[in-house]
């Protein structure tokens, strides 16, 4: 648990890899929620690579989208690097100059982005869950179980188009 001063909120930050149709595949990252979404990303991309390796999932290729919140040189390199493409929106931070936000926009892939809210809405599916949206559990492994149970749920409705939601 952490707290952010900026927000006024005390919580977790989690960061989790879903597909275009809000399967969930990869273990997630959890964090303060003081911690920037640039330092986590590292870690929850490894678990990415580890997992699809072991379930035999060829990711090369593949678009990782993200948010402007990641948008890091270091996060393009490590995407890269992989043989991933990554699709971040890019951050216009103390941007005003037109130029350089053209050339922030450049090779951001805007037709691809554009399915994100398939990802977004995987995590409001999320917030339906109330054990998740409110921490009551003091224990952080307790807190990573309604997790995995809640994410498990999901994917179960993806997988069979099961649109109705109920609570834990």
């Amino acid at each position: 648990m952490g707290y952010s001063g900026h927000k006024h909120q005390k919580g977790e930050k989690e960061l989790t890899i879903t597909d275009n149709q809000g399967f969930i595949i990869s273990p997630i990252t959890v964090s303060p929620i003081n911690e920037h979404d640039t330092t986590i990303l590292p870690e929850a991309f490894s678990k990415l690579l580890t997992f699809s390796h072991r379930i035999g999932m060829e990711l090369s290729g593949s678009a990782l989208t993200l948010d402007s919140g990641f948008d890091a040189k270091a996060n393009h390199k490590l995407i890269k690097e992989q043989g991933l493409v990554p699709v971040i929106y890019p951050n216009k931070r103390n941007t005003k100059e037109p130029i350089a936000i053209a050339r922030k926009f450049r090779w951001f892939r805007k037709d691809i982005y554009k399915d994100r809210y398939k990802v977004e809405r995987t995590f409001g599916w999320q917030d339906t869950y109330r054990k998740l949206a409110l921490s009551y559990d003091k224990l952080k492994e307790t807190r990573l179980g309604f997790r995995y149970l809640a994410y498990s749920m999901i994917n179960f409705r993806v997988t069979f188009k099961i649109l109705r939601c109920y609570s834990l």
